[in-house]
C-alpha cells in the first residue's frame, strides 16, 4: 500500500482529501503546516507527497526545496496544491521539479489520475 503525505493547514480541505485517499486504498499521513510536512517527509519517507503552498511556518517551495537537499527525500514524487490560479505559481512549481501541480478545487477524478501518474501506476 502507498504512503501519501498531505501538507495542508485548511482543516477541511486536508480531512477532505485524506478521507478521499484513504477510500481509494491508500495509507494516508498529514501535516497542518510545511514545518511539520517537512519533518514528517524526512523521516516517514512517503510514496508521495502532495503540498499546499501558502502555508505558516514554511510554504510549499520550500517544503519542496528542503526536501530536494536530502537525497533519500529528493526522489519523492511531489505535486504541488493551490487556489491560487496564477499561472506564474505554476510554472514556478514546475519548474523546480515538481511531478504536477493541482488547482483547488479539483476533481476527485483529477487527483486521482495525477497520483497514479506520479506513482507510475497503471
Amino acid at each position: 500500500m502507498k504512503t501519501i503525505l498531505v501538507i495542508e493547514d485548511n482543516t477541511g480541505i486536508r480531512e477532505n482529501v485524506c478521507e478521499l485517499l484513504h477510500l481509494e486504498g491508500y495509507n494516508v499521513i498529514s501535516a497542518t503546516n510545511g514545518k511539520a510536512g517537512l519533518v514528517m517527509a524526512m523521516e516517514g519517507k512517503p510514496d508521495l507527497i502532495l503540498c499546499d503552498i501558502w502555508m505558516p511556518e514554511l510554504s510549499g517551495y520550500d517544503v519542496f526545496n528542503g526536501l530536494k537537499k536530502d537525497p533519500s527525500t529528493a526522489v519523492i514524487p511531489f505535486i504541488f496544491v493551490t487556489a491560487s490560479a496564477d499561472r506564474r505559481e505554476v510554472e514556478i512549481g514546475l519548474n523546480m521539479g515538481a511531478h504536477a501541480y493541482i488547482r483547488k478545487p479539483f476533481q476527485e477524478k483529477e487527483l486521482f489520475d495525477t497520483i497514479k501518474f506520479c506513482l507510475k501506476l497503471e
